[in-house]
């Protein structure tokens, strides 16, 4: 009857953990299948079993005194690890990005179901206590990432292959490359370039905010052609070397460096591994034969100056400062977008793009230098620039029918775009009732709290409510609003979706809503295993 009773125990633990196992997936996904990062987030979260763990507990105690009736207590527990397996939510249909069951994450779930299953088949065979089943119920993330560990020589074969696959396809098609990396800007500028040089010759970009070995090299093999002239590629930088395995699977002619900042400040912890680790991208269109188009703020740094220094002939500098070749005389924004005035070999230009934000002055000047010195004629470039589209999910302003203006800046997360983005709320707010959602900005380390007081502060001048999402983990930004703008609502919202229930109910017609920022699960979402 024991046996019998235990393989009910077992069945119903091999669905629970099947459906805890998508759970944990769901984050250890979105850390990119970083061991080390997801158990820090485990640990930070506590996201540790709690209701299944206490019910068997308090089954476990009647079971261990009164033998005989061990059964009963084994299929009670049969049935609470199936009813909570049961009611837990599927990451694949929930969830603001949701779970992805790509091959690699069947290999993951697979590989750690069978660590898991070899254990309950032990646990059924010796009879095992209650007890044990709980320490193996908290044992599933660590089976996950083990699982990944144990994977990791085929997924580099895998990758490899497919690192090998798209190497070889532009070494062979040969596109004029184009890198662009920054701590932020560089998914605009490579919005704003592809745009402008699809008017000149068949360009392809990598789509959205892709820019890892993998992605990078799914997008060569399933759709570059060789009608393609140009090939721009965003690349991401998550510590020192980052870059150079981008730049060795797809090497530059141009780099363009749009700026250095806080963006992923925690990972690098000084601003100077930053601009090291930005580097890699043009050191490496230098020894390609090409050149580099830098945003001038990168001279703040020793790196770059010394970069420059040694290679000046093969680096255009553009921004505000004098000596650069590309100078930004004046900038600014109106209800049609941003603006500048800029002076590119000797003579002068007015730029203009249906963008928000001031950081697109910088940003549009770019596209328009990289653009000039290949090939095109500035006047083209001007022409191309007037029609750029809206960049989704980055300042995009969107006129709703009520007559109420919404913002979706959703994607960005940095401080320099924060404040710009409160700087459009007011210019296209006037008259209106200026509404900010947002749960702050992520990846600062030690700044954090500091950055988060200053936004508080600017948001209390350019915001009339302010609907602070999860705003444990934004203390200083909610206490500097507080304390600026004492007569502004705030209202706590413990999730992106609840900001958006006040809003269906409150939202007015002359309303203009900042939506800052959208934290994806492994921030925002709380999990009470």
């Amino acid at each position: 009857m024991t046996a019998l009773t235990l393989m009910f125990l077992g069945i119903a633990f091999a669905f629970f953990a099947y459906k805890r196992l998508l759970t944990y997936l769901h984050i250890f996904q979105q850390e990119e299948y970083d061991g080390t990062r997801f158990i820090h987030w485990l640990k930070r979260a506590r996201a540790f079993d709690r209701k299944a763990s206490l019910s068997l507990l308090v089954l476990a105690f009647p079971a261990t005194f009164m033998p005989v009736s061990a059964p009963l207590f084994n299929m009670v527990a049969a049935f609470v690890l199936a009813a909570i397996g049961w009611i837990e939510a599927d990451p694949r249909l929930t969830g603001k990005k949701k779970l992805a069951m790509t091959a690699r994450a069947m290999r993951v779930t697979v590989t750690a179901g069978i660590l898991l299953f070899i254990v309950m088949i032990a646990f059924v065979s010796f009879e095992v206590t209650l007890v044990a089943w709980i320490l193996l119920m908290q044992s599933i993330p660590f089976m996950m990432v083990l699982a990944n560990i144990l994977l990791s020589p085929w997924e580099s074969a895998v990758q490899k292959s497919f690192w090998n696959e798209a190497h070889n396809k532009l070494s062979e098609l040969k596109p004029l490359t184009v890198g662009i990396t920054g701590s932020f800007g560089k998914t605009s500028v490579k919005h704003i370039l592809a745009h402008v040089l699809s008017a000149y010759a068949p360009t392809l970009a990598t789509p959205g905010s892709i820019n890892t070995p993998m992605g990078i090299a799914r997008v060569v093999r399933e759709t570059l052609t060789p009608n393609h002239r140009y090939f721009i590629v965003e690349m991401g930088a998550y510590g020192e070397g980052s870059i150079k395995r981008l730049c060795d699977l797809a090497p530059p002619d141009v780099a363009v460096i749009t700026t250095i900042g806080h963006a992923h400040y925690e990972r690098y912890k000084t601003l100077d591994a930053v601009a090291r680790a930005k580097f890699e991208l043009p050191e490496a269109a230098h020894a390609k034969g090409g050149y580099s188009v830098l945003g001038s703020e990168v001279m703040d740094f020793e790196h770059a100056r010394n970069f420059v220094n040694d290679h000046r002939n093969s680096v255009t500098l553009a921004g505000s400062r004098p000596d650069d070749d590309a100078q930004i005389l004046e900038a600014g924004q109106n209800e049609n977008g941003v603006f500048a005035r800029v002076t590119w070999r000797e003579r002068e230009y007015r730029l203009q793009a249906p963008l928000f934000g001031l950081n697109h002055a910088v940003n549009m000047t770019l596209a328009f230098v990289v653009a000039c010195r290949l090939g095109m004629e500035p006047e083209q470039a001007m022409m191309a620039l007037a029609s750029t589209p809206q960049i989704r999910h980055r300042l995009e302003v969107i006129h709703q029918g009520s007559g109420a203006i919404v913002i979706d800046d959703a994607y960005n997360s940095n401080p320099s775009g924060f404040a710009a983005a409160l700087e459009v709320l007011s210019l296209l707010g006037t008259k209106r009732r200026r509404i900010l959602i947002s749960p702050g900005m992520v990846e600062l380390g030690a700044l954090h709290d500091e950055e988060h007081a200053k936004i508080g502060h600017l948001a209390a001048r350019h915001a009339d409510v302010f609907l602070a999402v999860a705003p444990a983990r934004i203390p200083t930004m909610v206490e500097a609003f507080r304390l600026m703008a004492p007569h502004k609502p705030l209202i706590p919202c413990a999730t992106f979706a609840q900001a958006q229930s006040w809003l269906a109910e409150n939202m007015r017609h002359d309303d203009i809503v900042l939506l800052e920022n959208d934290l994806p699960d492994l921030y925002e979402r709380s999990l009470r295993l």
